[in-house]
């Protein structure tokens, strides 16, 4: 076992029994490169990345490439989902050099961790017009002992050019524009994801189609903002389409990483917990504005999947599953991408018996040869992703069936699971649960919500000097958060509160608003940093402001300060957001499809501001109502709050349930009944 076999991380321990003589990231790896005078091969990855696990069985458990390794090398790993901060410096080298990034990400370092040769995934040998990893190896070698003069200047210049990237604050590096972003900012942004629709599957773009909730949260918030029917229309046609799909698990629930055709069939079958919550509110979001169940069904199935499998017995939530697993348990080694969800029509007649299999298959798109056809999904031959082929189903069978293949599928060999517990996507996953038992009326998401709050606070956040840790896993603590840790666990304290009106939510976000300004804030050029600057194992900080599968720490931010401004009246915080706002706006002008989720934030800031604040006693069917009056609507520009909690106090009207609603910072007259309230509210 190499020095990985110390760690916590999953990623790192499916690494510990490599012959390549891997170290964690960290200054004994560095010194050990600076000694020897090595280069350092940098390897990052996640557990459930496919291409991560072939390229560690062809190249990582090989022999042979594990001595060049040894030999010329000083190896690191890293588990992206852990130092997002070290992932985020070398894919942008990568993308850069490369013009696309991924995982598993190769970098290769100067001893003072200068980037100057990287990709993504590399075959052991000549392959797919990419070149052979050990051809490499020895070719970088042979460049570094005998053109050191040449590789040095090279990373640092890439060093030199990366920092005057994260010095400009942009969403692209091309000249910014110059302006306000304001109301026309949105426009363009609309206009944007407009001509990158498809108008016949939905999704944005072509194959593959990866699912951006940021997309859908800025166009519903246009569409609420303009009546623009054509912005609310491209978000119901995705996420029909996204639900009747493979990428949509429909037994259990929760949705794949990415659709590898365009019409949402054939899905990478990993499923990720921030792919989870981000999805669950669009589809809530969704229900409040159109009524239709179907979204509300939808946002029910992956609450039910995040209960049941990513769920610590204590609270808190796992962070993926694999898209990889065993095809049955005699061959625990022999895994093929998807085994778990793929079934034969022989299994499902010997499960369900002819007549419904019959009537199963015709609702599923169930194949006698199976479904999937075409290459390169060879291992998918003869089996069937299930997808909703036909509505004409017999609604009593598909009732019956489910339970039976849930309870048969259980049994077979599960994808690994990733059980580390993360802030940021704990923070996201609480707003989503949060939102849930609000929207729909569900005690037991507001639980869910509350015994994952209760975890992370126990187990990542340290009282006495207010910091948050990232990562929890087998009983260890560890890695002082980044900017979206603390932001994404705001974000999900100010939904608990307005779920809740538990006021130490409140006070909590308060305390990790304050503490992000302290550590994160670029008091000089506005934005924010994502990491702290007490961090000396970096080359350099970066201000992260690309919206892709999770919004950027900086748009976060910015929403959730806009928020805590206006339940509090703070204008620290308002100015802070303002500030980043500034920082981001010639980026946002530039490219806004870029950075959706900051446009949420701009639409926020600009928009007509709102505050529905309640009073008096909570026992009572009129309260009851009032705040049903409130959920059932989709009103993305109010904050919901106590009275007593209010910058200024606004008490109850003879001791009954009230409601104030205040609009363009000026107050209508209180109301005491719920229709008078929803009156007020149209």
């Amino acid at each position: 076992m190499n020095r990985l076999g110390n760690e916590k991380s999953p990623y790192l321990l499916q690494h510990a029994n490599n012959p390549v003589d891997w170290y964690p990231w960290g200054d004994e790896a560095f010194e050990k490169a600076r000694a020897e005078d090595k280069p350092i091969f940098l390897s990052i990855g996640y557990s459930t990345c496919h291409w991560c696990h072939v390229m560690e069985r062809e190249s990582f458990e090989n022999s042979d490439i594990a001595a060049l390794l040894n030999r010329d090398f000083v190896s690191i790993k890293v588990d992206r989902e852990e130092r997002p901060d070290v992932d985020r410096i070398y894919m942008l080298f990568v993308q850069a050099a490369t013009g696309s990034g991924g995982w598993p990400m190769s970098v290769f370092l100067t001893p003072d961790r200068k980037p100057f040769f990287g990709g993504t995934y590399f075959p052991p040998d000549n392959r797919y017009g990419r070149p052979g990893f050990g051809a490499l190896l020895q070719s970088l070698a042979n460049a570094w002992r005998n053109d050191r003069a040449r590789v040095e200047q090279s990373g640092a210049q890439v060093i030199e050019q990366l920092k005057q990237y994260s010095l400009a604050g942009r969403v692209n590096s091309g000249q910014a524009a110059s302006g306000v972003a304001d109301a026309t900012t949105l426009d363009a942004g609309f206009r944007s994801f407009e001509r990158a629709f498809d108008p016949r599957l939905g999704g944005f773009g072509s194959a593959p189609k990866f699912p951006r909730p940021s997309v859908f949260n800025f166009l519903l918030r246009y569409y609420a903002r303009t009546r623009e029917e054509d912005a609310l229309e491209m978000v119901l046609l995705t996420l029909r389409e996204m639900a009747k799909g493979g990428m949509y698990d429909q037994l259990g629930g929760g949705f794949h990483r990415y659709s590898v055709d365009d019409h949402w069939f054939v899905p990478h079958f990993e499923k990720m917990l921030y792919d989870q919550a981000q999805l669950a509110v669009s589809y809530l979001e969704a229900f409040q504005i159109t009524r239709e169940p179907r979204y509300a069904e939808v946002a029910r199935g992956i609450f039910e999947y995040v209960l049941r499998d990513l769920s610590h017995p204590q609270g808190g939530f796992y962070s993926a599953e694999d898209a990889d697993s065993a095809v049955d348990a005699a061959h625990p080694h022999e895994k093929s991408e998807g085994a778990f969800y793929l079934w034969s029509h022989a299994e499902l007649v010997e499960a369900l018996g002819e007549r419904d299999a019959e009537s199963f298959s015709r609702r599923f798109g169930v194949e006698k040869n199976g479904n999937v056809e075409e290459d390169p999904h060879a291992e998918f031959r003869g089996r069937n992703i299930l997808f909703q082929a036909n509505d004409a189903a017999d609604a009593e069978v598909i009732e019956r069936a489910i339970p039976k293949l849930l309870e048969i599928r259980s049994h077979r060999p599960r994808p690994h699971l990733d059980d580390k517990i993360l802030a940021a996507w704990n923070g996201l996953m609480i707003s989503a649960f949060a939102k849930g038992a609000r929207i729909l009326g569900e005690v037991r998401y507001e639980l869910g919500a509350r015994r994952a709050l209760d975890f992370v606070r126990r187990t990542l956040w340290r009282e006495t000097d207010r910091t948050l840790l990232r990562r929890y896993r087998d009983g260890e603590a560890a890695v002082e958060g980044f900017l979206d840790d603390y932001t994404f666990l705001a974000s999900a304290l100010i939904d608990m509160y307005e779920t809740t009106f538990d006021s130490r939510n409140l006070r909590w976000a308060i305390q990790l608003a304050e503490r992000a300004i302290e550590l994160f804030e670029d008091r000089e050029s506005g934005g924010f940093f994502s990491t702290g600057d007490a961090k000396s194992d970096l080359v350099l900080r970066l201000k992260d402001d690309y919206d892709g599968a999770e919004p950027s720490g900086n748009s976060g931010i910015a929403l959730a300060l806009l928020r805590l401004a206006r339940i509090t009246g703070r204008e620290d915080f308002r100015k802070a957001a303002e500030r980043t706002l500034e920082a981001f706006g010639p980026g946002l002008l530039t490219a806004p499809s870029a950075a959706p989720q900051m446009l949420v934030a701009l639409a926020f800031a600009i928009g007509r501001p709102r505050e529905i604040v309640l009073a008096g006693p909570r026992d009572s069917s009129v309260y009851a109502a009032m705040l049903a009056a409130i959920h059932t609507k989709f009103l993305p520009d109010a904050v919901i709050m106590r009275g007593e909690d209010a910058p200024i106090a606004m008490p109850a009207i003879e001791e009954k349930p009230t409601a104030y609603v205040c609009e363009n910072y000026a107050c209508k007259l209180p109301v005491t009944e719920a229709a008078a309230l929803e009156e007020l509210l149209q």
